[in-house]
C-alpha cells in the first residue's frame, strides 16, 4: 500500500497519504502523550482527518513497542545468553499462581489443544524446513507467534520465556557476560507490575456504532489494516440466534439459554470456538483487513457461531478494540464485558458529548416494583436456607430502602398533572442512610455479601484428594442488576471519605402510566370460571402508579475518577472542545498535552455567519415564545426556501427538537410552503423512531436524490440536533453544500433533573448546547 512514512518522537508512522499540518500536529501530540504516559486533549476541526491521524499514530506507537520486544529477543538469540534465567527467577511466584478466568475468557478444550498444533502446521515454524532466515527475521516471526499464544493463554513473562527457550533452543548452562538483564532498567517502563511484557491495548471509543463503521473504513486505508482487532457491541447488534434475536429481552433470553434452565441451550454459543481467535478469523475465514460488526455477524450466521461472544473472545488477543464510549465509562458495562483498562490506552473520539455520557454512567434509576421483587427473591433464599448468612443482610438492605421510600412519599410535592417528586442532595441521603444503618463500613460488608451470593459454585470439602464443588442456586440476573446498580452508585458516594457526595442528587418521583394487564378470572353466576382461548383474551389498559428512585450524578469527574489514575493515557478528540480549560476541569483530569489545530480548508472556501432577519425583514429569534408564532415559522420557511433556490445539491437543516420539526412541517404544509420546497428539492425529514434499516433507506434516498438529480436540484434533509443525523455521519462534498441551524438545542427546563441542578451545571449545559450547535455546522466542512 503506497503512502508516506513519518518519524515522530522516534516512532515510524505509516500514513496512507501526505498528511495535513493539523494531522502532523495531532500525531505529534499523541506520540508524546503515549511515550510519556500523559493524557491528551486534542481539538481538530471536522473534516481535517483526525480519525486517520489517531489510528496511524496510536497503532504506529504500539508496533514500535512490539519492535522493541523483538529486538531484545534478537539479542538473546544472537548471544546464546541465558540471562533470561534472572527473569525466570523473578517471575517464579507468578508461575506458581493460577488466576481464575471469567466465563467469556475461558478457552474450550478443543481450542486449547489446537493452539500448539496450529503453530506446528505453520510453515514458519517447521524445524526441518530448509529456509534461510536472518536471526532478526526468525525472532520477529517467533515473537509474533509466541506473543499471540502467550496473550491468548494469559501467560506471565516467565512462562513466555519458557516458550522462547523452547523455540530458540537456548541451552547454555552458564550466564554470559553480555546478559540482557543489564538493560533491565532501560526496559523497566515497558514491564507491567506483574512482570508481564506491557504492550498496551488501544481501546477506541466512539459515540455510536455508525461511527465505528466509519473508523473501520478509515483503518482499511492504512498499512495497519490487518492488525488484530475486535468490536464490542450489544446483543441487539450481534446476536445471530433467531430465538434470541426475536425476543423482547435479548439479554435475559440469552442468559436463560446459556444456563439451560429449560433444558435447551444455544447452539451458536457452543460454536464460538470457530471464530474466537485472530489467526482463525484472518487465515481461515478471510477477514484479513479491518472489518465491521456486520462482517462478523454475517460470518457468525454462515458458520453458526455466536458473534457476540466471539467479539469478546477476540478482545483477549486484539491490539485495538472498538466500542461505544459508554462501554469504557460505565462501571457496570466494563464489568459485564470484562474490560480491564489498567495500563491500557483509552481513545475517545468525537468526545464533545463525553460529559453527558460520563454523568449517565455514574447514575442509576430503579423503580419501586423491581426493588420489591428483589426483596421477595432474597427473602425466598433466606427462607429456603440457601446461603442465609449472605442473603439476609442484602434482604435487610432492601427492606430498609423500601421502608424509607414508603415513608418519604408524604414529603413529595406536586409537579404538574398527576406527578410528584422529592429531591435530596447526596450529603442529605448519606445522613438518612446512616440512620438506616447503612454506613461506609456496613456497605463494605454488603459488597462482599453480594459477591458471595453471585458465586454459582461452593466448596464442600475434599473428595479423593481433590476439592469437591457443588452448584448453588443464585439470585436472578434482574435482581443482581438492581443490587449492582445500587452498589455502584453507593460506591461513588462513599468513596474517598464521601468526596463525591455533593455531586449527587437523589430523586423520588411518582407518576402514572397506562399499562396492559390480563383481566382477572371472574366466576359466572353458577360459580364456574370459563377462561377463553389465549388468543381471544384481550389485555385491558390499567392506569398504574409508577414510583422511581433516581441517583443523578451531576459531575462527569465522578466517572473519570475510575480511569484517570489507572490507564496509561487518555486521548480525547473532537472538532469542538473549546474552551479547553473548562472542559478539562469538568472531567477532573489533568491533560498535560493539549492541542487546538487549524482547519485544512482556506477561510475563503466557506462562509459562517448568523442571519438576524428573513426575506420579509422580520426579526428571527428562535426563543420558545417567538418560535410558537406563525410569523416566525413563516419567515424561517421563506428563508429556507431561498437557501434551497440559491444552493445546489444537498442542504442540511438542523432544528433544536422533534417538537419544532413537527410544528414547522404542519405549518408549512398548511401554507403551501412545503410544496414549494418539494418543487425545488427532494425533502426528507429525520424520523424520531423506527428501525436502523428504515433510517439507512431514508439516507440512501437523500444521497441518490443529490447524485442523480432526476426531478429536483438535489435534496433537503431536515434533522434534529443530537438526533440520528447529527452524530456518526459525514456529509462530504455535494451532500452538504449548505448547513442551516435554527435555534439552540438547550435541554428542557421543565425536566426535573435539569431544574434541580446548580449554577455550575447550568453553565455547563449552556456550553454543551453551543457545542452541539457548532457540531452541526461542522458537517459542511467534513
Amino acid at each position: 500500500m503506497a503512502g508516506v512514512e513519518y518519524t515522530i518522537g522516534g516512532v515510524k508512522i505509516h500514513f496512507p497519504c501526505k498528511a495535513y499540518p493539523s494531522q502532523l500536529a495531532m500525531m505529534n501530540s499523541i506520540v508524546r502523550g503515549l511515550n510519556s504516559g500523559f493524557h491528551c486533549l486534542l481539538e481538530s476541526p471536522t473534516g481535517s482527518g483526525k480519525s486517520l491521524a489517531l489510528l496511524c499514530s496510536a497503532l504506529g506507537w504500539q508496533q514500535a513497542q512490539l519492535g522493541k520486544f523483538a529486538r531484545v529477543m534478537t539479542n538473546i538469540l544472537q548471544n546464546k545468553c541465558v540471562g533470561v534465567w534472572c527473569i525466570l527467577k523473578q517471575n517464579e511466584k507468578n508461575l506458581s499462581q493460577s488466576k481464575k478466568q471469567p466465563v467469556a475468557s475461558c478457552l474450550s478444550e478443543k481450542f486449547q489443544s489446537s493452539l500448539s498444533s496450529d503453530c506446528e502446521k505453520d510453515d514458519d515454524f517447521q524445524p526441518d524446513r530448509k529456509r534461510m532466515r536472518t536471526a532478526e527475521h526468525k525472532v520477529i516471526l517467533y515473537t509474533l507467534c509466541i506473543h499471540r499464544l502467550a496473550t491468548t493463554l494469559k501467560l506471565q513473562a516467565g512462562m513466555q520465556v519458557i516458550w522462547y527457550l523452547f523455540f530458540f533452543s537456548i541451552q547454555s548452562p552458564e550466564p554470559c557476560s553480555r546478559c540482557p538483564c543489564g538493560s533491565a532498567k532501560e526496559s523497566a517502563k515497558d514491564k507491567g507490575k506483574d512482570g508481564k511484557t506491557d504492550i498496551p491495548k488501544i481501546y477506541f471509543g466512539t459515540r455510536t456504532h455508525k461511527q465505528i463503521t466509519q473508523i473501520a473504513h478509515e483503518l482499511k486505508r492504512t498499512v495497519y489494516s490487518s492488525v488484530p482487532m475486535t468490536i464490542l457491541s450489544s446483543r441487539d447488534h450481534t446476536c445471530v440466534n433467531p430465538e434470541v434475536a426475536s425476543h423482547s429481552s435479548r439479554n435475559e433470553r440469552c442468559k436463560e439459554l446459556l444456563e439451560a434452565k429449560d433444558g435447551r441451550s444455544c447452539r451458536y454459543y457452543h460454536g464460538v470456538h470457530r471464530m474466537r481467535d485472530q489467526y482463525t478469523l484472518q487465515r481461515v475465514h478471510g477477514l484479513h483487513q479491518a472489518w465491521d460488526i456486520e462482517d462478523l455477524v454475517a460470518l457468525g450466521k454462515r458458520i453458526r457461531s455466536c458473534s457476540y461472544y466471539a467479539a469478546r473472545e477476540l478482545k483477549q488477543t486484539a491490539s485495538i478494540i472498538f466500542c461505544p464510549y459508554n462501554y469504557l465509562l460505565d462501571p457496570m458495562i466494563r464489568e459485564s464485558m470484562e474490560i480491564n483498562l489498567a495500563g491500557q490506552i483509552l481513545v475517545l473520539d468525537e468526545a464533545h458529548n463525553i460529559e453527558d455520557c460520563a454523568r449517565e454512567s455514574a447514575s442509576c434509576t430503579l423503580d419501586h416494583k423491581s426493588l420489591l421483587i428483589s426483596r421477595d427473591e432474597l427473602d425466598g433464599m433466606v427462607n429456603n436456607n440457601i446461603r442465609p448468612a449472605e442473603h439476609e443482610p442484602l434482604r435487610d438492605f432492601c427492606y430498609s430502602l423500601i421502608n424509607w421510600i414508603q415513608e418519604s412519599q408524604s414529603q413529595m410535592s406536586e409537579r404538574g398533572y398527576e406527578a410528584a417528586s422529592k429531591v435530596w442532595s447526596g450529603k442529605d441521603v448519606l445522613g438518612i442512610f446512616h440512620t438506616l444503618g447503612i454506613t461506609a463500613g456496613t456497605f463494605s460488608i454488603l459488597k462482599k455479601k453480594l459477591a458471595a451470593v453471585l458465586e454459582k459454585e461452593e466448596h464442600v470439602g475434599l473428595v479423593s484428594g481433590k476439592e469437591d464443588m457443588v452448584q448453588i442456586p443464585t439470585i436472578s440476573s434482574a435482581t443482581a442488576t438492581v443490587l449492582k446498580n445500587l452498589f455502584m452508585v453507593l460506591d461513588f458516594l462513599y468513596r474517598d471519605n464521601c468526596r463525591f457526595a455533593e455531586d449527587y442528587r437523589v430523586a423520588l418521583q411518582k407518576s402514572y402510566a397506562w399499562m396492559n394487564q390480563v383481566p382477572p378470572d371472574v366466576p359466572d353466576a353458577h360459580g364456574f370460571i370459563v377462561r377463553p382461548h389465549r388468543r381471544q383474551r384481550q389485555n385491558i389498559r390499567v392506569k398504574t402508579e409508577v414510583l422511581t428512585l433516581s441517583f443523578w450524578c451531576l459531575n462527569p469527574a465522578v466517572a473519570f475518577s475510575d480511569l484517570s489514575g489507572s490507564v496509561r493515557s487518555i486521548v480525547l478528540t473532537s472538532g469542538t472542545l473549546s474552551p479547553m480549560g473548562s472542559f478539562a476541569s469538568e472531567l477532573g483530569v489533568e491533560f498535560s498535552i493539549q492541542l487546538e489545530a487549524n482547519h485544512v480548508i482556506n477561510k475563503s472556501q466557506v462562509w459562517v455567519g448568523t442571519v438576524g432577519a428573513g426575506p420579509q425583514g422580520r426579526k428571527l429569534c428562535a426563543t420558545f415564545q417567538h418560535a410558537e408564532t406563525y410569523a416566525f415559522q413563516d419567515e424561517v420557511g421563506a428563508l429556507l426556501l431561498h437557501v434551497c433556490q440559491v444552493v445546489a445539491k444537498g442542504v442540511l437543516c438542523f432544528l433544536p427538537s422533534y417538537k419544532m420539526l413537527n410544528k414547522l412541517r404542519d405549518r408549512w404544509t398548511n401554507t403551501g410552503l412545503w410544496e414549494k420546497l418539494e418543487d425545488q428539492k427532494t425533502v426528507i425529514t429525520e424520523p424520531r423512531g423506527g428501525g436502523k434499516g428504515d433510517f439507512d433507506e431514508l439516507l440512501q434516498t437523500y444521497y441518490d436524490a443529490i447524485k442523480y438529480c432526476d426531478r429536483n436540484d438535489g435534496a433537503l434533509l431536515i434533522a434534529v440536533c443530537r438526533g440520528k443525523v447529527s452524530e456518526g455521519l459525514d456529509f462530504t462534498d455535494d451532500n452538504a453544500r449548505a448547513v442551516v441551524t435554527i435555534g439552540i438545542p438547550y435541554p428542557n427546563i421543565k425536566d426535573l433533573q435539569v431544574n434541580r441542578t446548580n449554577t455550575v451545571k447550568s453553565i455547563t449545559e449552556h456550553d454543551e448546547a453551543f457545542t452541539n450547535l457548532f457540531c452541526q455546522c461542522g458537517k459542511m466542512c467534513g
